[in-house]
């Protein structure tokens, strides 16, 4: 009887246990659009939540919000800095330092200047105007003073390079503070995965996508990606032609603050958090295949994978420190 009444409770406790599923959840989000996969044994998608969360880091670093946090030292004010925007400068700081100023968060009011399009020309530039604005421009200019940022009124903040980054970082541990092991977040095309997809019983497929000036998105590389995270960086919907036909990127070189010529049109960076790959995948725009080759021999964390044109105008792929295949 001790034996029945054993295997009893073994099987109402088996019954008992909730099967994990994929829980899908997306909405608009920094311009563009959020996409959550992850393994839970609740209903809930936490919705809600992660719309709150993107408030938060929005009304923290966002320049399209008046009255962000980031908006208000741009103007000046003596403002309290929260715990969102610490992390990011922080990090932003030491990729700063690390790329010798190839990414500089204070590069933001040139770019505006330049005002890139996807039918943009270089016509007319103001070299005045711009020599102007790069006088504010040097992250090294700027510090923390417990939670205030010291700077002068001149420098012009922006966070566009690594806040969204950031933001799939903040839902993804979230996630993790709710005990979810297996999760894929997606913002933009910038992502960050834990775990495995229980669906299909594998790591988190992704995809990257084909450089196509015109026509439908398309992807040039399909990989698995587990416990890493992903950004990249493409030139190829933004960029400006001279009279002569030379296309200049997005990207502005940070010492000259003028756009750099460049025959790179996408760089992927799988990192262990979104923010630093996000980073890393502007900065590396800047340098150029041959110094990002050298830069990460030092760096295996770093995989780095380019889509580029030759000089014949041929696209050709470059990966390095063993970007997935």
């Amino acid at each position: 009887m001790k034996h029945i009444l054993y295997l009893l409770c073994i099987v109402l406790l088996v019954s008992c246990e909730k099967e994990l599923k994929i829980i899908k959840t997306s909405g608009p989000v920094f311009g563009t659009a959020y996409n959550i996969q992850f393994a839970s044994t609740e209903e809930t998608n936490y919705q809600q939540q992660f719309d709150s969360l993107f408030n938060v880091v929005n009304n923290s670093m966002s320049t399209y919000i008046p009255n962000s946090i980031i908006s208000r030292l741009n103007r000046g004010e003596d403002v309290a800095v929260d715990a969102h925007f610490l992390r990011v400068f922080n990090s932003a700081k030491t990729i700063y330092r690390s790329t010798q100023g190839a990414f500089d968060p204070t590069i933001g009011a040139v770019v505006n200047a330049w005002d890139f399009g996807p039918e943009g020309k270089i016509t007319n530039i103001d070299s005045t105007a711009i020599d102007s604005l790069m006088k504010s421009v040097g992250f090294n200019r700027m510090g923390l003073q417990k939670n205030r940022v010291i700077k002068s009124n001149q420098s012009f903040l922006d966070f566009n390079a690594i806040a969204k980054g950031y933001g799939v970082d903040a839902i993804a541990q979230f996630l993790e503070q709710k005990n979810v092991t297996d999760y894929l977040v997606e913002i933009g095309g910038e992502m960050r995965t834990k775990g495995i997809n229980i669906e299909k019983k594998s790591a988190w497929t992704v995809g990257i996508f084909d450089p196509n000036f015109e026509g439908p998105d398309s992807y040039s590389k399909v990989i698995d990606l587990k416990d890493q995270s992903m950004a990249t960086s493409g030139t190829y919907r933004k960029f400006k032609i001279d009279e002569n036909g030379n296309r200049y990127a997005h990207i502005i070189d940070t010492k000259t603050g003028y756009p750099t010529k460049t025959n790179i049109l996408s760089v992927s960076v799988i990192a262990e958090d979104c923010m630093t790959a996000d980073a890393y995948a502007t900065a590396f725009q800047a340098m150029g295949i041959k110094k990002v080759s050298e830069f990460v021999e030092r760096r295996p964390e770093l995989k780095v994978y380019f889509i580029y044109e030759d000089d014949d105008n041929t696209l050709q792929t470059l990966s390095l420190n063993g970007f997935p295949e």
